[in-house]
Parts: C-alpha cells; structure tokens; sequence
C-alpha cells in the first residue's frame, strides 16, 4: 500500500489486518485452553480459526489432541488425515491415526496406517515397534478365522487365547476372542463353557448380538429352551 496508495485496496488492507489481529487472538486463547485442559472450549476456538486457515496442519493436529482427550476419536482421526496430506512426511499423524485405529479395535485399519508411517521413515522407532505388535496379533486373528472356516475350532481357540496374550492392555482385543472363543465351544458342543463364556462377554456388551445367537445355540445343546 506504501508503494501504491488506493482507497479501495486500502480498506481491503485494514479488513484483512482486523481479521489477521482476531484469528491470532483467538489462537491465543486456544493454545490457553488447551493448556488449562478445557478441551471444549479449545475445539471451539479452534474450529472458527480452522473455518478461515482451513489449511493449518498444526491447527488441525491441535484440534485432534482435544477430540482425542474429549474422547471423540473418530473426528480426531479426520482431523488427522486431513494433516498428514497437508504437511509432508507427517510420520506423526500416521502413528497417531494408527494408534487411535489400534484402540478402538480396528487392527486392519491399524496396519494400514502404520505403514504408511514406515514408508515415510523405516526406522521411525515408534512406528516400527506399532507395525510389530499390530502384525503380530493380526496374524493370529486372521489364522484363528481361517481355523474357524475349517471347522477346526480347538485350534482356533489357541489362537484367540494368543491374541489374549498378546494384547493385554486394550480390552476390545480380549472381548472379541471371548467372543470368538465362545463362538467355538458352542460350534464344538462344549454347551456349558460356551454359556459361562457368552455370558462374561454380554456382560461387558449386553447387545452384542454373535454372544446373544452363540449362547442361545448353547442352550439348544442343553435343552433349555426358555433361555
């Protein structure tokens, strides 16, 4: 404007200034939120800043930290993977996406993510030791469904005790193999242990409707018909 002094462009200048001056407010006030863990009204700041800097990857990356801690997974993810296209070799956002994958119980989606990680960087330490854990008990899953395919569900039910094994920490693993391994002893006419199992199962997921139709095949087996 210096250079070339204009009413309009000069009135778009001060527009533009007024805007730039709110949205760093308002970045500031976001970041203090976050800080004092107030979460909400953080995602709250942050979506007004992210309507007009729709293409901020540290924003959205902010944002997803908040979903995730008001644990709203499922719009961190987006957040995320809208931030691994926008920033280069976002080795970060792939673990996060992977990880976020991992704990909900998605092992498939998991390794998808992950990988991309490692393509990114093959020695991203974190990313490799995700890939192996994930790899790990994707093997056993897929092997113990093939067992089940095959009508050989004493194997299968090793397997699902594996994956038990394997992965302690996330529940959601240990509820599907009981799942499952419940699913095999009804398969195999082992109608007592299929009952107690199902039940601990529909305990935790009371609509769960595989342990619902298992358990009724269960009761079949022992002619009780009411359950």
């Amino acid at each position: 404007l210096k250079s070339n002094p204009s009413s309009n462009e000069e009135k778009e200048a001060q527009t533009q200034l007024t805007k730039s001056d709110e949205l760093q407010r308002l970045h500031s006030q976001a970041l203090s939120a976050y800080q004092q863990e107030d979460y909400e009204a953080a995602i709250s700041l942050l979506d007004e800043i992210l309507a007009v800097c729709v293409w901020d990857a540290e924003l959205r990356e902010l944002r997803a930290e908040c979903y995730i801690k008001e644990g709203e997974p499922g719009k961190a993810i987006s957040d995320l993977k809208a931030a691994a296209k926008l920033k280069n070799d976002n080795t970060e956002a792939f673990y996060k996406i992977s990880t976020i994958y991992y704990q909900l119980g998605d092992h498939e989606l998991s390794l998808s993510e992950v990988r991309e990680c490692l393509k990114l960087d093959q020695d991203h330490k974190q990313c490799f030791a995700l890939y192996k854990q994930v790899k790990k008990l994707s093997k056993q899953i897929e092997s113990a469904e093939e067992f089940i395919r095959e009508g050989r569900y004493e194997d299968a039910i090793s397997k699902y005790e594996s994956v038990m094994k394997i992965e302690p920490e996330v529940p959601i693993y240990t509820t599907r193999a009981k799942e499952r391994i419940c699913h095999c002893l009804s398969k195999n006419q082992q109608a007592t242990e299929a009952i107690k199992l199902c039940t601990e199962v529909l305990q935790l997921e009371p609509t769960n409707v595989n342990a619902l139709k298992d358990r009724a095949e269960a009761y079949l087996l022992e002619d009780l018909y009411e359950e």
